[in-house]
């Protein structure tokens, strides 16, 4: 996260809000359409194989090319391998098992451990070395080449340890939760042919209603993030109880989005609740809410647009088996467990 030592802190969500939004969005959105479309064209037909890794390769490849900046020649394989690698310690609960029984600071001192980072570090400054020479920034939309012209209130510009703290941290957040997020949004439409139908036809007339509805009630109904935690600062109530300074409040997004006082029949996939009712602020929290929303929500949902879109244009979808796909907790959060196997066709 960016925090600077004794020098004027500036603010993270005014630094990277404009990339989220407005035209820049919309030239993502080409690069997205671009990866997705050329990913999805390669995906195998008539034969079952695993959604999510397939999902976690565009979402990488998305990254690479909107955050980084980085889109062709070796140093995009080594880069795409090296967070690959970096990926699984954030994400894998077995190689996790290390740092919840040594603590993260003794953990980053392990010999697989120190290899996997060092190696990211090693070609993440090389990255931001060649970006400070290059005379082309004035051109470029990558967010790593905007962090390059941010300056801190005093004028001073990002340092190269907070650049790389800032890209791994839009990395592990928009990676894998999006893929998640993905490869669920496959699964419940396939499991429901008529909803798919319905949203095929609708991309097809240039239609976004549908689109965007299914993928607020993806995660409405699997949110990645089970739950959150709060360190409470000062006293509150909350339904009665007066909680004090100090404790850790975890709100549970799964359970809000579960109460049939909102939605009636809170279980069944129905994008259709959502066409002529908005997400509510503080019901619909996929993202969490308040100050504390997160800053990629935008970018998140707009990417899970354009790949839904790439994928019902190009092939009819059905399941691998008639059995649903089991809800596997991993910690906070909650995937396919047998990773949303389908057909093309």
């Amino acid at each position: 996260m960016l925090v600077l030592d004794e020098k004027p802190h500036i603010s993270q969500r005014r630094l990277l809000l404009p990339p989220f939004h407005g035209e820049r969005m919309q030239g993502y959105g080409r690069t997205m359409s671009e990866i997705a479309a050329q990913e999805i064209e390669s995906w195998p037909t008539g034969t079952p194989y695993k959604l999510r890794p397939r999902m976690q390769a565009i979402t990488l490849e998305i990254i690479l090319r909107t955050v980084f900046g980085v889109s062709e020649g070796e140093r995009l394989a080594e880069l795409r391998d090296a967070l690959r690698g970096f990926l699984d310690l954030t994400t894998n609960p077995r190689v996790l098992l290390p740092v919840l029984l040594v603590g993260p600071k003794r953990a980053v001192r392990l010999p697989f451990f120190r290899r996997r980072i060092e190696r990211v570090d090693r070609l993440i400054y090389a990255e931001v070395a060649e970006r400070r020479h290059a005379g082309d920034l004035e051109q470029r939309d990558d967010i790593l080449s905007l962090l390059m012209a941010a300056r801190h209130e005093d004028g001073s510009p990002m340092s190269d340890e907070e650049m790389r703290d800032e890209l791994l941290t839009l990395l592990v957040a928009g990676h894998e939760t999006t893929a998640t997020s993905l490869a669920w949004a496959v699964e419940r439409l396939v499991r429901y042919p008529q909803k798919l139908q319905r949203l095929g036809a609708e991309v097809e007339a240039g239609s976004e209603d549908y689109l965007t509805a299914t993928i607020q009630e993806t995660l409405r109904l699997r949110p990645v993030i089970s739950i959150v935690a709060r360190h409470l600062t000062e006293s509150v109530e909350i339904a009665g109880y007066e909680l004090p300074a100090g404790v850790t409040v975890t709100p549970c997004v799964y359970l809000v989005h579960r109460n049939p006082e909102i939605y009636p029949e809170p279980d069944r996939f129905l994008p259709e609740r959502f066409l002529d009712n908005p997400p509510g602020t503080y019901t619909w929290i996929p993202f969490g809410g308040g100050v504390r929303r997160c800053l990629g929500a935008s970018f998140a949902q707009f990417e899970m647009a354009v790949v839904l879109r790439e994928l019902v244009k190009r092939w009819e979808i059905r399941p691998a088996s008639p059995k649903p796909e089991r809800v596997f907790r991993r910690a906070i959060t909650e995937t396919p467990r047998h990773d949303a196997e389908v057909v093309l066709g």
